[in-house]
């Protein structure tokens, strides 16, 4: 049984491991969920048995109500609306065939090897042709993974959620099932077709864009500050979600559709602002796999037989089998069209999209949540073992090129203290004095380009990797190093 101390040391275990452990595995290569994952079986009753989170469990309603709410609307916020418009036709094979397809064969295997309804099968096929952003994280953050790919793949898992997330709801209620945010049976509310397609999408966009012209309005006259600025991305998150759920929308649509009004409006955000709301989705997304991981994921090792076998490998290779000639008449070949398809993941994003059944007190619900279990464990496998050998492969490559770059910014540092800011006014009695004065813009891609102002003369390195565009710069280690990032 769970309790109110042992979910606040459940968060806390998750954040201390996920904060020690995130440069260590973004080196190796390792995939995050598999470690957290076994951190939740080592908790659970398969090992010390320190908690055992059950579908009854409100903590665990709560957690997968807002780690999908927040991870929809993270993903939608950090998409590049400009990249969007620029790869228009590569975005709709992606998010059409190429996402519609694979649920379709998903939905008709399900319905021919395991026998289970027309509108289950459909729940099968939408949430299994959602692909994981968790576990392409650290493919995605690599300098050396290729432009394209990575657009595609971000792009891909940042809106295939908001297109198959409508089928999963339209099937629970052709079940006669009822979707709620909130345990109770006072607080469910049926979703309409205009709530799901109309009211949820209509407020949320109408959050996002009231939300982000408050924010500029203010920060213009009064400032805001950096912190505060991270934490009203949450805040926007949130209020569309509950919004929405509060009048019979869909606060998942809500949530998508305020981050996408959000990222439209073009304004110049902190880079706080995306990295914080980026940063607590993905530990909600950790949390709820830890408590996933207890017991509850392991039911689909108890599902094994020929068919649900069968149907796995399926499952995990009719997006590659549909992507390669989609990406073919799309122009995209070689190693871009072998690395889009390849990296498909399955992981929280399906769980998700099925435990909205098992909320909604769908009959057999359970089922199709347990054997969704047995493919997420097969992908964590196939997909993330690929994407730790590609990561690793690539880092001894990159590993063994000559390098004649001066050690700088890791060796050598002042021993007196540098402040953390300087002025522009003292930037120019540097230069006036004669010193060396580099400057570095910092800015996130997005707002980068998106800006209509560069400091004269500065260098771009990028902000997730300073170090290394220093040292492949050959910057000088007695020059005055000043970063923006605004």
């Amino acid at each position: 049984m769970e309790s109110f101390t042992t979910t606040v040391a459940l968060i806390g275990i998750v954040i201390l491991v996920a904060s020690l452990l995130s440069g260590v595995l973004e080196k190796s290569g390792l995939p995050i969920v598999a470690v957290f994952l076994a951190l939740g079986a080592v908790l659970g009753p398969y090992g010390l048995g320190f908690v055992d989170i059950g579908f009854e469990s409100p903590a665990l309603h709560a957690l997968a109500m807002l780690a999908l709410a927040l991870v929809l609307f993270s993903d939608a916020v950090t998409i590049d609306v400009t990249e969007v418009r620029l790869r228009k036709p590569l975005l709709w094979r992606l998010l059409g065939p190429g996402t519609l397809v694979p649920a379709a064969i998903v939905a008709v295997s399900a319905r021919l090897l395991l026998g289970v309804s027309w509108p289950a099968s459909a729940i099968l096929g939408a949430a299994l042709a959602s692909t994981d952003p968790v576990l392409l994280r650290s493919v995605l953050r690599f300098r050396a993974f290729p432009t394209l790919p990575r657009i595609a793949l971000r792009m891909e898992t940042g809106m295939n959620d908001v297109v198959l997330l409508p089928v999963v709801v339209l099937s629970i209620l052709a079940l006669g099932g009822t979707v709620s945010a909130a345990p109770g049976p006072g607080s469910v509310v049926a979703r309409s077709i205009v709530g799901l397609f109309l009211l949820g999408p209509g407020l949320g966009a109408l959050v996002g864009w009231f939300g982000i012209i408050l924010l500029e309005q203010i920060r213009d006259r009064y400032t805001v500050r950096r912190d505060y600025e991270s934490l009203y991305a949450i805040g926007l998150a949130l209020s569309a979600f509950a919004l929405a759920e509060g009048v019979g929308g869909s606060g998942f649509l809500a949530a998508f559709a305020a981050g996408i009004m959000v990222s439209s409006q073009d304004v110049e955000l902190c880079d706080c602002f995306l990295e914080y709301g980026e940063a607590t989705a993905e530990m909600l997304l950790l949390l709820t796999f830890v408590a996933l991981g207890t017991s509850l994921i392991w039911t689909g090792l108890s599902v094994i037989d020929v068919p649900t076998i069968i149907f796995t490998a399926i499952a995990l290779f009719a997006r590659t089998a549909v992507l390669y000639p989609v990406l073919t008449s799309a122009h995209v070949t070689g190693r871009d069209r072998r690395l889009i398809a390849l990296f498909g993941p399955r992981g929280l994003s399906s769980l998700l999209l099925t435990l909205l059944p098992v909320f909604a007190g769908v009959p057999g619900a359970e089922h199709l949540f347990s054997i969704t279990c047995l493919v997420v464990l097969s992908s964590v496998i196939v997909h993330g073992g690929g994407i730790t050998y590609y990561l690793r492969r690539n880092a001894i490559i990159e590993a063994n090129k000559p390098r004649d770059v001066l050690p700088i910014l890791e060796e050598a540092l002042p021993a007196e203290k540098v402040p953390d800011r300087i002025t522009i006014d003292e930037v120019r009695k540097l230069q006036a004095a004669g010193e060396e004065v580099i400057l570095l813009d910092a800015r996130a891609d997005r707002n980068r380009r998106n800006s209509e102002t560069q400091a004269a003369g500065s260098i771009r390195v990028h902000p997730h990797e300073p170090v290394q565009d220093a040292k492949a710069l050959k910057l000088s280690q007695l020059a005055t190093l000043v970063v923006y990032c605004a």
